[in-house]
């Protein structure tokens, strides 16, 4: 590992993309101050900021065993340290959305003694809807409802485009809210 200290950026990443996990420790060690720093300046939270820096280090790992990077390495991994916190952003600005929707639904809903069970048949009405979607709609919409990932997480490991990605969502939820109306609308925002 003394070996590789000295080395530049672009051979580290070529004995990296090689598999040498070595190197992987290397640039770890050279960058992991420097993205955590600027994440949480970015983010204001110190532990989703480690998150992001951990993100963003897998990441790092998987894509260049596909050898999927190219120099210089400072701006492969500041680009992507920024791409993944507009994701969270984006994220925790929906679920923020979701909660206030909710909050008046429930407000409003109050009235109803059977609002659990109106509730109920409604989610599993539109679980029924979307086991229902064509497969490769499905799992896309799956991914990104049912397991947050963003349009470009989705397309690179389903080996497709992000348009791809972004096309099948609008239809799934164009088919989903064809079948319920409005009503569905909070439930497909959190889905």
């Amino acid at each position: 590992m003394k070996q590789l200290i000295h080395k530049s950026d672009e051979e580290l990443l070529q004995v990296l993309q090689q598999g040498n996990r070595q190197a992987y420790e290397v640039i770890y060690d050279r960058y992991w101050q420097i993205l955590f720093r600027f994440a949480r300046k970015m983010m204001q939270d110190e532990s989703a900021a480690k998150d992001v820096v951990q993100d963003v280090f897998t990441t790092l790992w998987i894509k260049s065993a596909e050898k999927n990077i190219r120099p210089p390495l400072a701006a492969f991994l500041y680009t992507l340290i920024r791409n993944k916190i507009l994701d969270r952003i984006k994220h925790s600005k929906v679920e923020a959305k979701y909660l206030d929707s909710l909050k008046q639904v429930m407000s409003l809903s109050e009235a109803l003694p059977d609002r659990m069970y109106i509730e109920k048949e409604l989610y599993d009405q539109i679980e029924k809807e979307i086991s229902q979607l064509p497969e490769k709609m499905r799992i896309i919409f799956e991914k990104s409802r049912k397991e947050y990932k963003s349009n470009q997480e989705i397309a690179e490991e389903l080996s497709i485009s992000n348009k791809t990605v972004r096309n099948q969502l609008s239809n799934a939820v164009r088919i989903l809210r064809n079948k319920f109306g409005d009503s569905a609308h909070i439930f497909l925002t959190f889905f």
